[in-house]
């Protein structure tokens, strides 16, 4: 079952006078912020969809809760012998939040509180980032999709909602793929991933030559390990930290000194540059081994797209593709970048809610069918 729209249904660019501006900002206007949000239902196949728009987005968090940002962490959990750092709000139905690459729980701050006040949210830091440790491990997919699993076993304890963006988001659909029995329903954000590319041929493994082995490899090594160091140095800078994310929000508003801390503050870990070494040079370098197409095949549950549609990295073409390989996919289109729940946290907790209710109202329908 699905839900979609087509694009000449949404408004994106079309500029608006200034008129047309105050009159949509007076009908929208609500709960004293200066947002004007143009709303439409559209009902397709059974599920409600609620396609939301910032047409005013200056102040899209004035008068929002945000979680208190705390130096020391939340709660911690023990996993194969790591220290995994997680937050824990509210009650009800479970939703899990996973961040994305280089960010921490504390990405959500807008949208946990919010979430909080209908459903139990956790959100948790993968190994590796946030406030959970920097392990010397080799990072593969499968590390993140086992942390995932085996904290909805043993903390969360019930089928849940599974939400990512980004890294988190790949994490998530490869969790939810893997154990369908439990995620009861999927949300991604600008997800990280690829497409199987047909003209690539694949590698065939061939005996290393020992000058390759002795000499060029090592040389190689170094070479990376020298460049990456920089690269992590100058990465970890504030003013770094900021001009990318500023790249990344179309409104940067919310590009503050919460969220750049909550980013600088990991990286001062002794191990966070052999970490980010390691993540650049094996995990990085190896997305193809685990492909979304291939993924999206064992896939089970009902899927939402929460997709900013200005994201420089992450094109809309690619949620259509999603969607073109899934059916069982709603997609909501937003004027963000490739963070939505922070840019514009107001109209992805709306439409995530929107979309949960949609769900429980078709599973009480199937009930009552029966």
């Amino acid at each position: 079952m699905s839900s979609s729209f087509s694009p000449s249904s949404c408004i994106r660019t079309r500029p608006f006078c200034r008129e047309q501006k105050r009159l949509l900002s007076k009908q929208f206007y609500s709960h004293g912020s200066k947002i004007g949000i143009l709303r439409r239902r559209l009902l397709s196949g059974g599920i409600a969809l609620t396609v939301c728009f910032s047409l005013l987005n200056e102040d899209s968090v004035r008068g929002m809760e945000k979680l208190p940002f705390r130096p020391e962490g939340y709660n911690f959990w023990t996993w194969r012998g790591r220290k995994i750092h997680y937050v824990e709000q509210g009650r009800g139905l479970p939703i899990v939040l996973i961040h994305g690459f280089g960010a921490s729980a504390f990405h959500w701050r807008y949208n946990i509180p919010e979430l909080a006040k209908k459903y139990k949210v956790y959100a948790l830091d993968l190994l590796g980032f946030g406030w959970s440790e920097k392990a010397i491990i080799e990072y593969d997919a499968t590390i993140w999709r086992d942390q995932v699993a085996d904290f909805m076993k043993d903390i969360v304890k019930e089928p849940a909602i599974l939400v990512g963006n980004s890294l988190g988001g790949f994490t998530a659909l490869f969790t939810a793929s893997e154990l369908p029995q439990l995620v009861r329903g999927l949300v991604l954000l600008n997800t990280a991933g690829q497409f199987s590319d047909l003209n690539i041929k694949p590698v065939i493994n061939q005996e290393e030559s020992a000058i390759n082995k002795y000499l060029v490899n090592p040389m190689k090594q170094a070479f990376q390990r020298a460049f990456l160091g920089i690269l992590f140095w100058q990465a970890k800078q504030p003013s770094r930290v900021k001009s990318v994310l500023k790249s990344v929000y179309i409104n940067t508003s919310n590009v503050d000194d919460y969220l750049v801390e909550s980013i600088t503050r990991p990286a001062g870990d002794p191990n966070a540059g052999e970490v980010y070494y390691r993540l650049m040079t094996r995990f990085m370098m190896n997305q193809s081994n685990y492909t979304i197409d291939s993924i999206l095949q064992k896939l089970s549950c009902p899927l939402l797209l929460l997709w900013g549609d200005l994201d420089p990295w992450v094109r809309p073409t690619k949620a259509v593709r999603i969607k073109e390989f899934y059916p069982n996919t709603s997609i909501v289109n937003l004027k963000a970048g490739h963070c939505p729940h922070d840019e514009v946290p107001e109209l992805v907790n709306n439409a995530l809610i929107d979309w949960l209710t949609s769900l429980d109202h078709e599973a009480s329908f199937q009930m009552a069918q029966t």
